[in-house]
């Protein structure tokens, strides 16, 4: 594997890194939500294809949405047969019927999708695709300019006046695809970056990155549509996604993050289930259902889930790797 390639997995690694973490609820849960699911479009933003036909959304199709549907399939079964009745979502009286809807409206929170929501991404950053798909279909720049940025500013008009989350979060989609237009467009910039203008750049964007996330005093949560002020949301965003792909081709050294960059759907499907299974083992050796972690168990909890994981990963790479995003180039 290339370097190039290695950096770019590493930032992605971070990114599914801590869509974990931050879904343990640490201190630090605002500043990773500030920028951790942008990072995400704007690496998928570097390698958007080209040239878009049939057959190329066909694979993508493959590549995202079947994995979606089966893993949303089972992780529906699991808390049919088991999850519903224990914990905390055995207090809240969901609908198995809302929850069975959620499979293929993908969003609602939990009274829709109790099962597993960080899924709600898959079918998010499909559209996103087919978004930037059609906008390059337009052969005048300037049109294509405004058709993007009218349908960014629509994401965030929808978001702020009518409070409907839309299929697939489609609304989430429409604001999603500024930062994977930036991604596109960056990218030469940041494969071809010297070294010299490479750390100032990261100084720059470091200081921009984290004063727009403290000005921006609401929590950001693109699932939920929760953006606080629109412009700093987005200068923040795009400043930090830009700063941690840089910081890795930088300091390329990180090769867990570079192996977990590589099987991102698997993780993002089955995190929750592992914190589960280490709240189970707690259970059996403590006899508590109470959990309280501290900041540092968090962070352990993290890295324990993804181990936890790591068996599926393998048994998914060898039996059905489709379920993790792998199809044939043909």
């Amino acid at each position: 594997m290339s370097s190039r390639k290695a950096w770019i997995d590493q930032a992605r690694g971070l990114s599914i890194f801590l869509v974990v973490y931050g879904h343990n609820f640490p201190a630090i849960e605002p500043y990773i939500y500030s920028f951790h699911v942008p990072l995400f479009f704007f690496i998928s933003g570097m390698f958007h294809p080209k040239n878009v036909d049939i057959k190329t959304i066909w694979r993508r199709a493959k590549m995202i949405q079947v994995p979606y549907f089966v893993w949303a399939s089972l992780l529906f079964l699991f808390w049919f047969f088991v999850g519903k009745d224990y914990g905390k979502t055995s207090e809240l009286e969901l609908s198995v019927v809302d929850n069975l809807i959620g499979i293929f409206y993908a969003q609602g929170g939990q009274q829709f999708m109790s099962w597993g929501i960080p899924l709600w991404f898959l079918p998010c950053i499909f559209l996103v695709f087919l978004l930037a798909s059609a906008l390059n279909k337009l052969k005048s720049n300037p049109l294509r300019y405004i058709f993007s940025i009218a349908t960014i500013a629509l994401g965030f008009f929808w978001a702020a006046y009518t409070g409907i989350h839309l299929p697939w979060s489609l609304d989430v989609a429409m604001v999603a695809l500024s930062f994977y237009i930036a991604g596109g467009i960056l990218k030469e910039t940041l494969f071809g970056i010297e070294k010299l203008k490479l750390w100032v750049s990261l100084l720059i964007l470091l200081g921009i990155h984290v004063v727009t996330h403290y000005l921006n005093v609401e929590k950001v949560d693109m699932y939920r549509s929760e953006y606080g002020n629109q412009l700093l949301f987005l200068i923040s965003g795009l400043t930090g996604s830009v700063f941690y792909v840089l910081l890795f081709k930088g300091i390329p050294l990180f090769k867990f993050f570079e192996y977990i960059g590589k099987h991102t759907i698997v993780i993002l499907a089955t995190h929750i289930r592992a914190l589960t299974v280490i709240k189970l083992v707690i259970f059996l050796v403590v006899g508590t259902t109470v959990f309280q972690f501290t900041e540092a168990e968090k962070l352990i909890l993290a890295v324990a889930q993804i181990i936890i994981v790591i068996p599926v990963i393998w048994l998914v790479g060898k039996f059905a790797p489709i379920l993790d995003g792998k199809v044939s180039k043909s």
